[in-house]
């Protein structure tokens, strides 16, 4: 299971962090990522975070705005959404999928949360 949190309202140029918290899997043989969806668009790879070795990627779109990290004594996995547009505005979906699988396409990845939204907007 994955579930998000906070999302919200943010002015341009400012910060959030979102959460997602995870149970269930064998963490050490999954990749955990962000996706994001803004509305009539295609669900867009954001970053993910291999749980075992912390090794991350990004997509050009965000690198060097957000990181992801993960704790794992609260199984919980975290991104920094720094230096935000308006164009950044949309539903962020936590995902996961097996580590010899994952990469940046929705399919790629098994579990999904329910998303929570992100609106950058002055």
């Amino acid at each position: 299971q994955l579930v998000e949190s906070g999302g919200g309202w943010v002015k341009p140029g400012g910060s959030l962090r979102l959460s997602c918290a995870a149970s269930g899997l064998t963490f050490s043989s999954y990749v955990l990522g962000w996706f994001r969806q803004a509305p009539g668009k295609e669900r867009e790879f954001v970053a993910h975070i291999d749980w075992s070795s912390g090794l991350t990627r990004y997509a050009d779109s965000v690198k060097a705005r957000f990181t992801i990290s993960r704790d794992s004594a609260k199984n919980t996995e975290y991104l920094q959404m720094n230096s935000l547009k308006p164009e950044d505005t949309a539903v962020y979906y936590c995902a996961a999928a097996a580590r010899q699988l994952a990469g940046v396409t929705s399919s790629d990845y098994k579990y999904w949360g329910r998303g929570t939204q992100v609106t950058v907007s002055s």
